[in-house]
């Protein structure tokens, strides 16, 4: 049994990992351990054991979860590869097992301080917190710290927030079907990124339905283990990218900003960002991150016939200046609309999957059919036609 009122003491203490102390988690159990009377600690440990719930039912897990997320002076002066104090080191290690003796703790441990035969029950487990830390740490390029540790893919939220996207789409690359040279381009170029060679800032244009957001999104669940992360921008976020940029600069991990569906009206104030960060300005960039972009437009601006007849004096270099951004991405990767043919394939292949019986002849027409009442033929209008089929 645990002495649970030394434990509440020996938290209070922390200092590195205050930040992890400072969590409802670790609030509602000191709430607990300060409960004047029976029915005040009852009620505080219902309130304890309803947030074990709600972050996956297993104290050890939320606690180690909260542990390797923590972006304490350690793990960055480890980032960055700097010698660490021996008090630091002394500090690390007996926060580690104070934290530890937490995590391990079990709904037993509670019914006998309260004198209670029953306590509502959680999951726990007997593991060590140091030596899975230690671990991480000395795998930091692969694994990173802070919310980046567990997730592999984030977004920015109207409040300025990185926060991971919990239902983050998980296809691999193994799942597609066709555009396998335009897929290889943007998969050596990441390969190239994660292993410090010169990689290029990539867009990938073409037709609507072509797998273009699915490729980026594949290719970074397939580098995870490797230490690659996606963040996720909204057109309309531009201005917050020497933001997010400084927010990563100092991660130890490889990070992709993805744009989806890329496109600009004349005068577009957030042109201008987007073209610093491409051109290298040191504002809007970091050494451990690449853009990539999706676009349907080859030439990414919007442009009218009337633009092309204004009064600009220096008309013919105000045109160059908007039809060249895409120039100025290092890697152009066209996804362009699939013949019948490879339309086909991609059916044949998604049907065969998903255990349609369906004749190939029949499959065909329906398909063709189903084709022409969507005005086109896509990977995605094939993935359409199957699921409506199942």
């Amino acid at each position: 049994m645990h002495d649970l009122k030394k434990l509440y003491s020996d938290l209070l203490m922390t200092s590195l990992f205050g930040g992890v102390t400072d969590t409802s988690l670790f609030r509602r159990f000191f709430a607990w351990a300060r409960a004047t009377d029976k029915d005040e600690a009852i009620k505080a440990y219902a309130d304890f054991v309803k947030t074990i719930y709600e972050n996956g039912g297993s104290l050890t897990d939320c606690v180690h979860r909260l542990v390797f997320e923590d972006e304490n002076v350690y793990v960055k002066m480890r980032a960055r590869g700097e010698a660490v104090s021996p008090e630091i080191e002394t500090a690390l290690r007996a926060e580690l097992s104070v934290l530890n003796r937490f995590a391990s703790l079990s709904p037993e441990d509670f019914a006998a301080d309260m004198e209670l035969e029953y306590v509502s029950p959680f999951a726990h487990k007997k593991e060590s917190l140091a030596e899975l830390y230690y671990e991480r740490v000395e795998d930091i390029r692969k694994r990173g710290y802070g919310i980046f540790s567990s997730y592999p893919m984030f977004r920015l939220s109207d409040e300025r927030t990185i926060e991971p996207i919990v239902s983050a789409d998980k296809t691999s690359v193994e799942k597609f079907v066709g555009y396998e040279a335009e897929r290889q381009k943007v998969i050596d170029n990441t390969l190239a990124f994660l292993l410090g060679k010169p990689a290029a800032n990539v867009l990938l244009e073409g037709d609507a339905g072509t797998g273009k957001s699915s490729t980026v999104k594949a290719v970074a669940n397939r580098f995870f283990d490797e230490g690659i992360r996606l963040i996720e921008l909204r057109k309309d976020q531009l201005s917050y990218l020497p933001y997010v940029m400084g927010r990563v600069s100092e991660n130890p991990l490889k990070f992709i900003i993805f744009i989806d569906d890329l496109s600009f009206n004349q005068n577009d104030d957030n042109f201008s960002m987007l073209k610093a960060a491409l051109e290298g300005s040191a504002s809007a960039r970091a050494d451990n991150a690449v853009i990539y972009a999706t676009s349907n437009r080859r030439h990414i601006i919007k442009e009218s016939f009337a633009d092309r007849d204004g009064d600009d004096v220096h008309r013919n270099d105000t045109m160059q200046e908007t039809l060249s951004l895409s120039e100025r991405f290092g890697l152009v990767v066209h996804f362009s609309r699939p013949t019948k043919q490879l339309y086909l394939e991609i059916v044949h292949e998604l049907a065969e999957r998903a255990g349609i019986t369906l004749s190939g002849t029949e499959l065909d027409l329906k398909a063709e059919e189903f084709a022409l009442r969507r005005g086109s033929r896509s990977a995605r209008c094939a993935e359409q036609f199957i699921d409506s089929l199942i």
